[in-house]
């Protein structure tokens, strides 16, 4: 089974070990992802501040000139360390035993703005790109749909597949295959933010549990948590919680 899931646009500072954009996830999307970041870093380079607030999703000067430097000579950091989002907080990595952090490790695909479809375990420096930005007119969820969309489908055709993620990101790849994806409600009212919490909570507690099928995952008791409903469209099956607590 493997888990696909969103990333942060808030990242931890940091590093140690180089960056080598030939070890990330699919070494085949190699020259595409290194055109893409050329043109991210000649922005970087020479664009003005206004640009540079428009692709960061930032508004103070200080801000902005942090991410404006040479990402590829940066220090990295496993991408599931490097987000620092809700979802990564709940989901707690640094507090997982080591047989639980494989598991992330092994079984965990994020979708970054920037390099595409990664895993958990691939090491990437510090950078900054808001959600749904060009990068010099080129929009990186068309961008990686056209590049990784075929190497997704092809690295999954023997796994089952749950998604975690925000819906924007099924822009990035949408699975053509049975897939399964988790909706919570509280008092008969759908989370939104909070969504992001259980997410890291029930992605926590299928790393410590080392799930390895959709149907062993439904059997998992989550705290606070109960199963509501299940609804199954085409390839989609969306397991509903409701929030206990």
């Amino acid at each position: 089974m493997k888990i696909l899931l969103a990333p942060s646009e808030t990242k931890k500072e940091g590093g140690t070990h180089s960056f080598d954009i030939a070890s990330l996830l699919f070494e085949s999307l190699t020259p595409a992802r290194q055109n893409l970041l050329h043109h991210y870093m000649n922005l970087l380079q020479q664009g003005n501040m206004q640009t540079l607030s428009k692709l960061f999703g930032l508004k103070k000067e200080a801000d902005i000139l942090t991410y404006k430097k040479e990402i590829i000579h940066e220090p990295t950091m496993k991408a599931i360390t490097r987000y620092t989002g809700v979802a990564f907080d709940y989901l707690g990595y640094d507090t997982l035993d080591n047989q639980a952090q494989t598991y992330v490790d092994h079984n965990v695909i994020l979708f970054s703005n920037l390099f595409g479809p990664i895993k958990a375990s691939n090491f990437i420096p510090n950078y900054k790109l808001k959600q749904g930005e060009s990068i010099d007119n080129i929009k990186p969820e068309k961008f990686y749909h056209e590049h990784a969309a075929s190497l997704m489908e092809a690295y999954l055709k023997n796994e089952e597949i749950l998604d975690l993620r925000a819906g924007f990101y099924d822009k990035f790849y949408k699975p053509s295959k049975p897939y399964t994806t988790l909706k919570f409600i509280k008092d008969g009212k759908v989370v939104s933010h909070w969504a992001k919490a259980y997410r890291g909570i029930v992605l926590r507690e299928i790393a410590k549990a080392k799930v390895s099928s959709i149907e062993d995952f439904m059997k998992l008791p989550i705290e606070n948590l109960s199963i509501h409903e299940i609804q199954t469209k085409k390839n989609k099956t969306e397991i509903i919680y409701n929030i206990d607590k």
